[in-house]
């Protein structure tokens, strides 16, 4: 059954199954190569007119918020071109100004009124200034310069606690694809209960996942020529390797074949079985082949049963991916294409500062309320000891979570983690935690988002019911760390 090319997302916002990306507007620029941006925008009307309508671009990818906005300005069916676009600010505090800047700069460079859809980037959870970009992007979008508000990268646990806090998100958009099926663990829970649409980038791993690469040797790092390459090599060798790689194709080219087609269109459409997933995004190099015929086909394949067992059959030979959607970009693992983002982890500033007593005491303050007004710190630092007060999921003036304890608990370890980091640990170094639960009936979704934060580094651990002060928290939890 051929599938429809349109999906909604919200009362403003429908999108096309298949979603153009721009990003590779950077890497042909990348290469000192001097677009013409109105000729390069004419380009674009070949998919506008094949009812692909929906471009997906960022701040970082190079021209392309220009060029997609002068195509739809200047095509006769502006009214039905999509253009979404992405936030990516630097590490470190965020405030309205900040937002409002970055807000403007895209419509000026879109030449629009309004964004369709804004998706906004965390580089460090543990910073709650991503919580403030949310919130003021909320405004934004109540004053009319946003229409929607998706976000990129984001694992489930955090896409969780925002929704929560009544962040209206229409859609995270990911990592995704017949090897990366991060989507399938926390994410698709949230994405269930609270409606979020994903849209699926990598899902051909750079073009890996192509008829071009069966039966081909392993390439050489030093040999690729794109930045999608250089990324999607890393997770082909973490997912098992080039050999059981080569039987994926095969699998994959054997399917393909059944359904007249080809081993890309078969990957990207067994990426859209998901229900989770709105769209996958094709990456598009304006002025080349455009494969226009190639996108029409795939949402004309219709797989059987069949089909899908065959290809599990080989996916669970997979090694899993590590980790969560979007700890690539966290985390310094070795899944990016600079190799492991050390770089610019490094850029990231303290959460919190430090104050110093004498040369044996340190200790930083989160800022709410009541550390001043009973005298107390987030976190003590004594020689080789961090001690971390009771903390709930308090933000400035508001609980972060809402109603959902898991949500306050995953915050409430977010804030322990910027405590600890900003005097010199992470919460590897943490010995000690004990969580006390307003209502006993709230344990195991605590107990669980705990279990998932020190996964391997297990603590020693009481959890309590107690009175909590203040209503509508969850859970309090305090914690102990001990540095090497």
């Amino acid at each position: 059954m051929t599938m429809n090319k349109i999906v909604k997302l919200s009362s403003s916002l429908s999108t096309t199954r298949l979603i153009i990306g721009l990003w590779q507007i950077a890497d042909m620029e990348r290469r000192d190569q001097q677009l013409d941006l109105t000729k390069t925008a004419t380009h674009m009307n070949a998919y506008i007119e094949a009812g692909f309508t929906t471009f997906d671009m960022a701040d970082h990818y190079g021209s392309s918020e220009i060029i997609a906005g002068i195509c739809k300005n200047n095509h006769p069916e502006n009214k039905s071109i999509r253009l979404l676009t992405k936030w990516v600010p630097k590490p470190g505090p965020i405030d309205k100004k900040k937002v409002r800047e970055a807000i403007e700069t895209a419509l000026q460079r879109m030449q629009q009124k309004s964004i369709d859809l804004i998706q906004f980037h965390a580089w460090l959870y543990a910073d709650p200034s991503w919580l403030d970009a949310l919130f003021y992007l909320k405004e934004l979008k109540e004053e009319g310069l946003i229409e929607n508000i998706g976000v990129t990268n984001f694992d489930g646990y955090h896409l969780r606690i925002a929704l929560a806090s009544g962040i209206p998100i229409v859609s995270n958009q990911i990592s995704h694809s017949i090897i990366d099926r991060r989507a399938l663990g926390a994410m698709k829970e949230v994405c269930d209960y609270y409606k979020v649409h994903l849209f699926a980038y990598g899902t051909l791993l750079g073009g890996f996942l192509s008829d071009r690469w069966l039966g081909v040797k392993e390439p050489q790092m030093e040999g690729l020529n794109t930045w999608s390459q250089m990324k999607y090599i890393r997770f082909i060798k973490a997912s098992g390797g080039w050999k059981l790689f080569q039987e994926l194709l095969q699998t994959l080219n054997k399917v393909a074949q059944k359904h007249k087609t080809s081993i890309a269109n078969i990957s990207s459409r067994f990426v859209l079985e998901n229900p989770n997933v709105a769209a996958v995004i094709i990456g598009a190099r304006l002025g080349e082949n455009s494969h226009i015929e190639a996108h029409t086909d795939l949402l004309n394949v219709s797989f059987e049963e069949e089909d899908i067992k065959t290809l599990e059959k080989v996916i669970s030979k997979l090694t899993p991916i590590p980790g969560n959607c979007g700890d690539e970009y966290r985390k310094p693992p070795f899944l990016t294409a600079s190799g492991d983002l050390s770089h610019h982890l490094e850029s990231i500033p303290p959460v919190y500062e430090k104050e110093s007593q004498s040369d044996q005491r340190q200790q930083v303050y989160s800022g709410t309320i009541w550390e001043s007004f009973a005298s107390y710190s987030r976190a003590v630092k004594k020689g080789n000891r961090i001690v971390v007060s009771g903390t709930t999921a308090t933000h400035k003036n508001i609980i972060i979570g809402g109603d959902d304890a898991a949500a306050q608990t995953h915050f409430v370890i977010d804030k322990i983690e910027a405590a600890i980091s900003s005097l010199g640990g992470t919460l590897k170094d943490v010995i000690r935690t004990r969580i006390f639960v307003n209502d006993i009936n709230d344990w195991e979704e605590v107990a669980r988002a705990h279990g998932i934060r020190f996964k391997n580094i297990d603590p020693a651990n009481t959890l309590v019911e107690a009175k909590l002060v203040g209503k509508g928290y969850k859970v309090e939890i305090e914690a102990e760390a001990i540095l090497d």
